[in-house]
């Protein structure tokens, strides 16, 4: 005996198909677009959006740091501004790698995150040891 899917099934798992589809295309986490996502034109300013710890849970943001901001300059420069104070440096962008190494300026040791996601208003940072910042542009 053989088996026939309804007309109503094969309708339901196409509409399931084309959601999803369109849901993975939408999506702008993960998605890791040119150098220039990082610096615009000439400069852009990111601000915090979340962060999160290695385990994955949102980080509470103090006042303080909330005003943080990063400007990535396209002559691969960045300053990084909080109430405390203002850090300089040099930065490399790995494309392929998905990877950028930030060294502040006098320091010997440079610091290098994963870039989980690069678009023209998200930044997404990943620690060696698993903590995300979540960057928006400003």
């Amino acid at each position: 005996m053989k088996t026939h899917a309804s007309p109503l099934r094969y309708l339901a798992s196409l509409l399931l198909f084309v959601t999803l589809f369109a849901a993975s295309c939408g999506s702008k986490e993960g998605k890791v677009e040119g150098v220039n996502m990082l610096y615009g034109t000439e400069s852009k300013v990111w601000k915090t959006d979340k962060e999160l710890d290695s385990a994955g849970d949102k980080v509470k943001q103090t006042d303080a740091q909330e005003d943080e901001r990063i400007t990535f300059f396209a002559n691969k420069q960045y300053n990084m501004t909080s109430p405390a104070g203002a850090v300089n440096g040099k930065y490399e962008f790995d494309q392929a790698g998905k990877k950028i190494t930030m060294t502040p300026d006098g320091a010997s040791q440079s610091n290098t995150f994963d870039v989980v996601t690069l678009t023209d208003d998200k930044l997404t940072l990943r620690s060696p040891q698993g903590a995300e910042l979540r960057l928006e542009k400003e």
